[in-house]
């Protein structure tokens, strides 16, 4: 039975996918490589939890080579993005809550913001289940970060009351389960001691993400702008509004400004700057 709960109604397929691609790109491993402690040479069997459209499965192919990566998320429309789009790792649809394996079968076990979405009990004690003994838990966890948009990008009148005329349901992402297990910087550690795992440390990953700044080449920047445009159009197609065409071409038209801007130099200085926090723990 298909599953597309989390792709209609919480974040759009590219949204995510294109967002994740640039935190985990290849220029920030440094970071997530110090907190992760994994030997990039070792025939590692690994599981991503809560895969997503697979960004961080790709990634991690990328960054250990010699490992066999599997990822799981019980979204469809994800896992057919991913096994359409992303080579060397096994998609397949399954629940954090029950893993779909045998016991002691990964060396390890990463998940990226989906600790808070599932109830504690399961979620440590199915990667405790399915890894070695030894085997470690990564657990990634988006921490309070920040955003200013370029000043071509700041919403329209029109765009306002778009969003002020389209009905807000109560109690929305409770019914579909998002977030009802936040825990905090210190709660997230501890949650692992308690279920189990031994040697928690942590860790943080800073990604600053400013088009404009000169370390990052044109293509990673306009990669950057794009990922915007499209976290806003999904945004406006969700709503599966009779106006939505006409606010989508008013987005398009803003990135469109906006890229031509970044193109000939004239700098925005718009930023988004995202911290991960990564928790690892030993079963």
């Amino acid at each position: 039975m298909m599953n597309t709960i989390w792709s209609d109604h919480v974040q759009g397929t590219m949204t995510l996918y294109l967002s994740r691609k640039l935190r985990f790109d290849d220029m920030f491993f440094e970071q997530y490589k110090n907190a992760f402690g994994l030997d990039p040479n070792a025939r590692l069997r690994i599981l991503e939890i809560g895969c997503g459209p697979g960004a961080l499965a790709e990634a991690m192919h990328r960054w250990y080579p010699r490992a066999h990566v599997t990822a799981i998320d019980r979204d469809s429309n994800f896992i057919s993005f991913a096994k359409e789009n992303i080579k060397g790792v096994d998609f397949m649809e399954g629940d954090a809550t029950r893993l779909p394996f045998e016991d002691n079968t990964f060396d390890v076990t990463i998940s990226n913001t989906v600790q808070e979405h599932v109830e504690p009990t399961a979620f440590w004690g199915e990667q405790r289940r399915v890894l070695r003994p030894g085997g470690v838990c990564l657990c990634l966890s988006a921490r309070k970060g920040l955003h200013c948009a370029a000043p071509c990008l700041e919403p329209t009148e029109r765009e306002k009351a778009f969003w002020e005329s389209i009905p807000q349901p109560e109690d929305n992402l409770e019914k579909l389960m998002v977030c009802r297990f936040p825990k905090s910087e210190s709660q997230i550690p501890a949650s692992m001691e308690e279920n189990g795992f031994t040697d928690v440390t942590t860790g943080y990953a800073v990604i600053d993400l400013t088009p404009d700044a000169p370390k990052y080449p044109p293509k990673m920047a306009e990669l950057m702008i794009e990922a915007g445009r499209q976290n806003d159009i999904e945004a406006v197609q969700s709503t599966r509004s009779a106006h939505a065409p006409e606010i989508i071409s008013i987005i398009h038209s803003k990135y469109d400004e906006r890229i031509r801007l970044y193109r000939e130099g004239t700098k925005q200085w718009d930023t988004s700057v995202s911290v991960t926090m990564i928790v690892r723990g030993m079963k």
